[in-house]
């Protein structure tokens, strides 16, 4: 047996890096999207299945309660499980024509002004064709199990998960004619800083990384993907009822 390295000394065990978690028949995350969402990033690249086991507050991609772990792992030793593979987001930071470094991302990618920066105004080139120019916080584009997370609390369209596409949304833009737009999976996104100012790219919050002036953030369908254990076909629906409160005025008495 062994542990990450933050565990491994209270446990006693030995220490294993990050990606080499991730390497395992199973993996089981105990908490919320966030800790699944790192999960993902260790097991993405070896398409190693994830049974996310719900212990958080407002989660939508976990799907196993702690009652119904038992039965899961049951399924799974018995080659029962059902799984399904969510799409992710590749980033390629560009500087000077070359790829400084390529993060990827469950959720979403999101380029965004720091917080001691003014507004800034971000260009927006989908396939070789520049569609405009949001004068706001930031940008992000998200999957659909991304449209539930920032892209929710920018005003974005929420997506079923088994949906393929893109969604591009401004962070509090500066602008009534900004609106979401969901476009192909296969779209290649490009992002740039048109004005002066401090900007961070992050990758489902998991990094922070400044732009320097001239750089340009490529933004296309991952080649890897999330493969989730799956519990119930319909949780997706189930939580979007609990989760933002639209099953409490089903069967009840509406008063004017």
């Amino acid at each position: 047996m062994a542990a990450d390295r933050e565990s491994a000394d209270l446990l006693g065990l030995p220490p294993l890096a990050g990606d080499e978690l991730g390497i395992a028949s199973l993996m089981i995350s105990f908490g919320g999207d966030g800790t699944l969402i790192r999960a993902a990033h260790m097991c993405a690249q070896h398409r190693t299945p994830i049974l996310g086991v719900y212990f958080g507050r407002f989660g939508f991609v976990t799907q196993c309660k702690p009652s119904e772990l038992g039965v899961s792992l049951s399924e799974f030793f018995d080659g029962k499980s059902k799984f399904e593979n969510r799409m992710m987001l590749r980033a390629d930071l560009v500087r000077a024509g070359e790829t400084v470094t390529t993060l990827h991302a469950l959720n979403e990618i999101s380029l965004q002004r720091d917080i001691a920066a003014r507004m800034l105004s971000f260009r927006v080139v989908v396939d070789g064709r520049e569609l405009t120019n949001y004068p706001a916080d930031g940008v992000l584009a998200s999957t659909p199990t991304g449209s539930t997370a920032y892209n929710l609390s920018a005003g974005g369209p929420i997506l079923d998960p088994h949906v393929e596409a893109i969604v591009v949304a401004a962070i509090a833009p500066h602008t009534l004619s900004a609106r979401p737009l969901v476009l192909s999976p296969n779209a290649k996104i490009e992002l740039t800083v048109q004005a002066m100012g401090d900007a961070v790219l992050s990758a489902d919050g998991q990094s922070r990384l400044h732009l320097l002036s001239g750089d340009v953030l490529s933004i296309t369908r991952s080649e890897r993907v999330t493969t989730l254990v799956s519990v119930d076909s319909h949780d997706f629906l189930v939580k979007l009822g609990e989760r933002l409160f639209w099953s409490q005025g089903l069967g009840g008495n509406w008063e004017a």
